[in-house]
């Protein structure tokens, strides 16, 4: 009988201890579950910070920025360009645009837009890249001496791949005004993408301004970030180059009084203005309806006239 109580015992104190075990096992799994719900709420509460600009600045995106012929220049969005490492080394730096304001840019970084570097011949810089991902190139320019298309026309190259076909700067903007071509790229397990072209990244951007038939190629500033075309800010607009929102001009038919025609009207104006003296219309004055009875009549008067004085 004490055997019998014995092993009721033990086999509740084993029951005991598997739900007890059992218990352990499901707060485990709960306290897995809540760490996992905590954690995907930590990435997308880390997300929207940086959507809503948490993450990096604008100028700590750029990884490298020159001011071409010119001195450093820290520029209104943090950005800092050095001085033009090509100083005394390869082609003329220019300060001529220095006389003019330039627009579309903001007063204090006019001066990127008016220095610049040439050379009589293909020159460039470049740009240690080490991270892999995507990437924007943004050059400036600014026309400060032609004063007409087609007399400084040239490409830009990077690593090779023509980014910029002929480029003239004042048929583009006009004289003494910003202008920024932007182009994205991307570097991706040692290959280089740009323009739907790929080719070997050996670590360095080589940016080449080509001489073309027309003059000199030249560069006013250049800078290097990381991210897309929408993260760069946009040059202020032209506005000889904005388009006016055409007016829709209603027409509506009005009867043209004795002229017995339909005139268009156009009812997008206010001043109508004619073109010049009206033209006479040649058919309000016609009565040859009135003249053919008359001249029928006359046809055969005349004939009787003549058959009467033979009687």
């Amino acid at each position: 009988m004490s055997f019998s109580i014995d092993n009721y015992n033990l086999l509740r104190a084993l029951s005991s201890v598997q739900d007890q075990a059992v218990c352990v096992d499901m707060k485990w799994d709960t306290a897995r579950l809540i760490a996992g719900l905590l954690a995907a709420v930590l990435f997308l509460l880390s997300e929207q910070c940086w959507a809503d600009g948490g993450g990096p600045s604008l100028a700590e995106r750029v990884i490298w920025a020159v001011n071409s012929g010119g001195e450093a220049h820290l520029d209104v969005h943090g950005i800092h360009f050095k001085k033009d490492p090509l100083e005394g080394k390869v082609g003329k730096a220019s300060d001529y645009g220095v006389r003019l304001p330039i627009l579309r840019s903001s007063p204090e970084d006019q001066i990127l837009y008016q220095t610049e570097r040439y050379n009589e011949d293909t020159f460039g810089y470049e740009v240690p890249i080490r991270d892999e991902g995507d990437y924007i190139l943004v050059l400036k320019f600014a026309e400060v001496y032609f004063a007409q298309s087609q007399q400084k026309v040239f490409d830009v190259r990077l690593n090779g791949h023509i980014v910029v076909k002929d480029l003239d700067i004042f048929e583009r903007v006009g004289h003494s005004t910003a202008h920024d071509e932007i182009v994205p790229f991307s570097i991706r397990r040692g290959k280089l993408s740009v323009k739907g072209e790929v080719s070997t990244f050996n670590g360095k951007l080589t940016v080449e301004f080509v001489k073309g038939y027309y003059d000199n190629p030249k560069v006013c500033a250049l800078y290097v970030m990381k991210g897309t075309q929408d993260d760069v800010p946009k040059l202020q607009p032209h506005p000889g180059l904005e388009k006016p929102e055409e007016e829709d001009e209603e027409e509506e038919e009005t009867e043209g009084g004795e002229e017995g025609g339909k005139k268009k009207v156009s009812t997008g104006s206010k001043t109508r203005v004619q073109s010049g003296p009206r033209t006479p219309n040649p058919y309000a004055a016609d009565n040859s309806s009135l003249m053919f009875p008359i001249l029928v009549a006359f046809g055969v008067f005349i004939p009787t006239l003549f058959c009467l004085c033979r009687l």
